[in-house]
């Protein structure tokens, strides 16, 4: 629609692009599903597109033969793309995202393997190395596409899915970066196996959030399954790690806002505390392990000043623990820095403060004035659970 106002000279013109989120769900996307992944390889203009990979240091050292097999992939599609280098291994965890120099190299090598626009970037690991890399990607000639294979259930279950990017900077999380739609996205199952208990577990606080916010029934299953995805045993986590996922990509692709213009950002439901905690943290917890104080913090709030009822947000305290999250990080931090992750949140977002709280499962709220002493409160009540509680 074009707005036309008194002096011709000035218009207001909206516009909409289209763009297309292609997800894929595979068992042994380097094994037997290695097709699904070529298959996402376009051809460009009558020649091989060049095809680049990156990986987490973390995956390579627990899976050894890695990349021997991203080699035999390209290796087994040589006709439809042309690999650049060698595989390119780079640190995992907040490390990738601390060290601005980092992404100064990955663009280097982007610079001297001559990838353009239709090239493609591969990179297979955790939240923090697509975050990473796929800034890298997202600024070199403006974009070379992105495909995130996700390593990590976390990564699954939220970010891998998303269509943000960013590093560190300034002691702060994700102080720069940019919106870039990937490519595409492969959740595969394999590659969860040999993440360690502490890291499996890690996805489910997004899972917690995500139902919280969106889907009762989804929350109950969670509750159901809660012991079993705890020890590993449940056949149902790569289920409801799918429905995370799944639940994400509708939010993104179905929400309105994917790009965050306006003031609400549902999504980062507890996520103005996790984020600081883990600067606070020097980020020596998870991602996941913040989101979880943060999503225990923001419940037991909901609870005092909202409709959220106190029996809910107990439920919500118990699924996390017997999923196997403490919230001890709370008990090491000065609460009144920690209410600083709110300005900074703020600041992230634009514009006035809005923060998500619930009136009830499904029932998300946007608040824009919090209520100090009651989120001390709630901050003092969950760090007295880090010292009580037990996963029954």
């Amino acid at each position: 629609m074009t707005r036309y106002v008194p002096d011709d000279n000035l218009l207001d013109v909206s516009f909409s692009a289209q763009f297309v989120h292609r997800v894929r769900f595979t068992e042994n996307v380097l094994g037997k599903d290695q097709g699904t992944l070529a298959d996402l390889i376009e051809d460009s203009g009558g020649q091989k597109p060049r095809v680049q990979f990156w990986l987490d240091q973390h995956v390579a050292e627990a899976n050894p033969h890695c990349v021997r097999r991203l080699r035999d992939f390209s290796d087994s599609f040589a006709d439809q793309f042309l690999r650049i280098g060698n595989v390119q291994i780079i640190p995992g965890g907040e490390a990738i995202k601390n060290d601005i120099h980092l992404l100064e190299r990955m663009l280097k090598v982007f610079h001297v393997s001559d990838l353009d626009r239709r090239s493609y970037v591969i990179v297979l690991g955790g939240g923090a190395v697509l975050d990473a890399v796929g800034f890298a990607a997202g600024i070199a000639h403006r974009g070379i596409r992105l495909i995130r294979i996700p390593s990590t259930t976390l990564a699954q279950a939220d970010s891998g899915m998303g269509v943000k990017n960013g590093v560190n900077l300034f002691g702060k999380k994700n102080w720069v970066g940019s919106f870039v739609v990937p490519w595409a996205v492969v959740n595969d199952q394999t590659l969860l196996s040999t993440l360690s208990d502490r890291d499996y577990i890690c996805g489910f606080a997004e899972a917690v959030k995500v139902a919280l916010l969106k889907d009762t029934s989804f929350f109950e299953k969670l509750e159901q399954q809660a012991e079993g995805i705890r020890n590993r045993t449940s056949s149902a986590s790569h289920l409801m790690l799918r429905t995370a996922a799944m639940l994400h990509l509708r939010h993104i692709t179905e929400g309105g806002d994917p790009f965050e213009m306006l003031e609400a950002r549902p999504l980062d439901f507890g996520h103005w505390s996790a984020h600081k905690l883990e600067a606070m943290c020097k980020f020596a917890i998870r991602h996941g392990e913040a989101v979880a104080c943060g999503l225990a913090i923001d419940t037991i709030y909901s609870s005092m000043k909202h409709d959220l009822s106190t029996a809910v947000a107990e439920r919500v305290i118990r699924l996390l623990t017997k999923i196997g999250f403490r919230f001890d990080p709370l008990a090491t931090v000065d609460a009144n820095t920690l209410l600083a992750g709110l300005e900074e949140f703020r600041q992230h977002l634009g514009g006035r403060l809005t923060v998500t709280m619930l009136d009830g499962i499904g029932a998300p709220i946007d608040v824009h004035q919090i209520d100090r002493k009651a989120m001390m409160a709630a901050i003092e009540k969950v760090s007295s659970v880090a010292a009580s509680t037990r996963v029954d």
